[in-house]
């Protein structure tokens, strides 16, 4: 079974539904960010989920959370703690709401988010790719190298996009861009704060046999204007993952992630269409690629 939506009859209020979280508010300085099972391609959501996806999701980000603890994070409680209850109200802890929330459930701080998708890239594939081979740039960076598809760059680069609304499409911006929107300031902080914790997790999993050839990290900034890394942490949603055995330069490479369900949904002509139902199959492979990544990078066998 999968959890594609929560329902916690509004003992807490409900801020937002995104692509995969239901977000809470527990009070004015606590969210509660539980993690469906339910996953989009294309920029729609399915009819029906990947089981467990969302607890293993979780689980990851709260792994990466701890691994780069030297950058502040907005994790107040993790889901494997039997206080996470104790900070919420007395009826969620019936089994009806619990279920909902057991593995699924992070209590963080609210913090004020910082309006970009800070994307780092270390390896040329997907629209990086596309752009570069029509115009030898990267989100309007310049790039001198003489690349192929999928080879690392020299250095990590950061390439943000705007954050989109719900339903609507985010945007490739330069880094010039995303400065006019937050400050050049803020803009290179959080730059520089990215590379480096892609850099690190980058060699971490390349001992796991785990090439990181992007990411997605949000962030935030608290009371005190510190920048605070949110949301989730190098997961397969916000990752490509690929097999650091398998990688061969001047290709595509298979990835950890949705790819099963991208080629499903372009084989049966579904890209776009809104209500469809995945095949079991694909839903089963797709759950295992999920928990190939998790095993691989944390050490630890998976279990629900």
């Amino acid at each position: 079974m999968s959890l594609t939506t929560t329902n916690l009859d509004g003992i807490l209020p409900l801020l937002a539904r995104g692509k995969v979280r239901d977000i809470y508010e527990v009070d004015d300085k606590t969210l509660l960010f539980v993690a469906t099972d339910r996953i989009s391609a294309y920029d729609v959501i399915m009819a029906n989920g990947i089981p467990a996806k969302g607890k293993i999701l979780t689980k990851l980000s709260e792994f990466w959370f701890d691994f780069l603890s030297e950058v502040p994070n907005h994790l107040l409680l993790a889901p494997g703690s039997e206080d996470l209850f104790k900070h919420l109200p007395a009826q969620l802890s019936e089994p009806k709401y619990r279920e909902q929330l057991e593995g699924r459930a992070l209590l963080v701080k609210k913090m004020k988010l910082i309006p970009l998708e800070v994307i780092v890239r270390g390896y040329i594939t997907g629209s990086a790719w596309k752009e570069y081979k029509k115009s030898k740039t990267v989100h309007g960076l310049p790039i001198d190298a003489d690349l192929q598809e999928s080879q690392e760059f020299p250095t990590a680069i950061f390439t943000p996009s705007t954050k989109a609304e719900q339903g609507e499409h985010d945007e490739n911006i330069s880094p010039e861009q995303a400065a006019e929107i937050v400050g050049k300031e803020l803009c290179d902080k959080v730059a520089a704060i990215a590379i480096e914790l892609y850099t690190k997790a980058k060699e971490f999993a390349k001992t796991r046999g785990i090439i990181i050839a992007d990411t997605k990290f949000e962030f935030g900034l608290d009371e005190n204007d510190n920048v605070v890394l949110v949301d989730e942490v190098l997961t397969p949603d916000s990752s490509r993952f690929w097999n650091a055995s398998t990688y061969e330069l001047g290709k595509s490479q298979d990835s950890y992630d949705k790819q099963f369900l991208r080629d499903w949904l372009t084989a049966n002509k579904l890209n776009g269409v809104d209500g469809v139902k995945m095949a079991d199959d694909i839903a089963i492979r797709s759950k295992e690629k999920y928990v190939e990544a998790y095993e691989a990078l944390t050490g630890s066998k998976w279990t629900e």
